[in-house]
């Protein structure tokens, strides 16, 4: 037995399959999930078993990298939209938490590390652990108190945000369905769907369907035109005549302004009246394809198809004639089956590359992110200066990657399928490691801090969740479904958005989650090294 139990890569191994095991234990449908994997390490480590030497470290690296990258391509934008709002709600509930944390610890006599962890565990922020973590290292201090916080406050971080956001409703007997049923039923403003039109306008009749004029007027995609009953792809030679009806692609916005151009929507039309095996999605791998348009590519003239909407970087969006195709854009695209499969062989089409993952970029974004996080700002004779470290270093360069898409041949995408796999084993690594550290003062510190502890770790959760809650209804005049996803994203709680989502097919929740999300992730990081900085 002793053989397996001094095996470093055995106790790391048992260590995430016990973890997972009670993280999949369900109380009230609620589950700590792959944060189970902390409390198993903490018990090994108070047991004295060891796991392989770095393992946090890469975890730590990991984890925020492909975090950064799950959320860049919306980071920056929100910062500049109407989702501002949200971004100033997710600032003031995640100052105020840290502010008590702060206060709580003055008045407890508690040590400023554990408190970085009660403030990270209180908030759900694993990279506000590993920039606690980092920070303690860098100064020489040990490592095992924040990790003791952060285990002490998780439970009710995640417990707490989650009965807030199901219990608030029925509290206040109010709905998260709180527009008519027909609206909630629209698709959201942003959201790509289609609608079947009846063309009445008189100036465009005899145009060509496909040609610039009606291309120059119209924001959306016409892909179709309805011919005996049936929705079939739009052709080159296809014109405008009066009562023709052609269905489009574009937003909800786009799609009611092209209405009121080409005529009136025809509710009688189902828009799924058409042939499955017409449209199809193509990955652009031809490099000559690359940094062309539209209308300089000519896909209706020159191989039969028409481009209904562009996937780049996991973000999907309809183009216009102007728009620029770039290597590796996924068209979904609309056509006869025998013109589709011509297309495809023109772009080097391979199926499998829709999904695949750059491992080049994703070692290589890494590395250049450990070396950003390595860079000192400040320095002084008796100081090191300032550095984003290895929790920063990577999370910065993977949103500017998210953002811009790729820098020179590094690129800032990765199948969702594939950074999630690897978001959560980067941060089961992370625990494990984190957790075994802490493990060997877990008992020390609890019968030190135990009960002032607790009721610290619940008061950065519960009191800015109320506060949160006044702040975006009162203030920000927020409807009642963004108002919980953004506090869900300002808590950095994805299972209470999982809760919300559960109780309404709306998408608002998801979107006001989505925007105040990153920066509650990179301002939980900072102020996590600020109180660490304290000591």
């Amino acid at each position: 037995m002793h053989a397996l139990t001094g095996s470093p890569a055995f106790v790391l191994f048992a260590i995430l399959a016990l973890g997972l095991t009670l993280g999949k234990v369900s109380v009230k449908g609620v589950t700590l999930g792959s944060s189970g994997v902390l409390f198993s390490a903490l018990a090994a480590g108070h047991f004295g078993l060891q796991v392989p030497q770095g393992i946090s470290e890469l975890g730590t690296a990991l984890f925020v990298y492909c975090v950064g990258l799950g959320v860049g391509n919306r980071f920056f934008g929100s910062l500049c939209s109407k989702g501002s709002k949200l971004v100033i709600l997710s600032i003031l509930v995640v100052g105020l938490a840290w502010c008590i944390t702060l206060a709580g610890c003055r008045l407890c006599g508690i040590d400023y590390a554990v408190g970085a962890g009660l403030f990270a565990g209180a908030c759900t922020s694993t990279p506000g652990l590993a920039a606690a973590l980092e920070a303690l290292q860098a100064a020489g201090h040990d490592t095992a108190a924040v990790n003791i916080g952060y285990g002490v406050a998780y439970p009710f971080g995640v417990v707490g945000v989650v009965l807030f956001v199901q219990l608030l409703p029925r509290l206040l007997k109010k709905s998260l369905d709180d527009t008519p049923r027909d609206a909630a039923a629209q698709p959201e403003s942003g959201q790509i769907t289609q609608r079947v039109v009846v063309v009445s306008n008189p100036q465009l009749m005899g145009q060509q369907i496909a040609g610039p004029l009606v291309s120059r007027m119209l924001q959306c995609r016409i892909t179709r035109v309805l011919h005996r009953d049936m929705l079939v792809p739009v052709t080159p030679e296809a014109e405008f005549s009066e009562g023709v009806e052609v269905m489009m692609v574009g937003t909800r916005d786009q799609l009611d302004k092209d209405t009121l151009i080409l005529g009136s929507a025809d509710a009688e039309v189902p828009v799924s009246h058409r042939c499955a095996d017409e449209s199809a999605e193509v990955i652009v791998l031809e490099k000559s394809m690359g940094n062309r348009t539209l209308r300089e590519l000519d896909t209706l003239g020159r191989h039969g198809v028409v481009v209904s909407r562009i996937s780049r970087l996991g973000v999907s969006f309809v183009p216009t004639d102007d728009t620029e195709v770039v290597r590796n854009d996924v068209l979904t695209v609309v056509g006869p089956p025998e013109r589709i499969a011509e297309f495809k062989r023109h772009c080097r089409h391979r199926p499998a590359a829709i999904g695949a993952t750059d491992i080049l970029s994703l070692v290589a974004g890494v590395a250049l992110g450990i070396l950003v996080g390595k860079v000192s700002i400040g320095g002084g004779p008796d100081s090191d200066g300032f550095s984003l470290g290895l929790a920063g270093g990577p999370l910065v360069v993977a949103l500017i990657l998210g953002h811009f898409g790729h820098i020179g041949p590094i690129k800032g995408y990765m199948p969702r399928p594939a950074r999630m796999l690897l978001t959560d084993f980067a941060l089961m690594l992370f625990l494990a490691g984190a957790g075994v550290s802490g493990g060997r003062s877990l008992v020390a510190t609890l019968q030190q801090h135990g009960f002032s502890m607790f009721l610290l770790g619940a008061a950065v959760t519960a009191i800015p969740l109320g506060f949160g809650y006044l702040l975006a209804r009162k203030w920000l005049h927020l409807p009642l479904p963004e108002a919980l996803g953004g506090i869900c994203g300002s808590m950095t709680s994805t299972p209470a958005l999982g809760a919300i989502t559960g109780k309404t097919d709306r998408q608002s929740p998801v979107i006001a989650y989505a925007t105040a999300y990153p920066a509650a992730l990179i301002l939980m990081a900072v102020l996590a090294k600020c109180m660490v900085a304290l000591l």
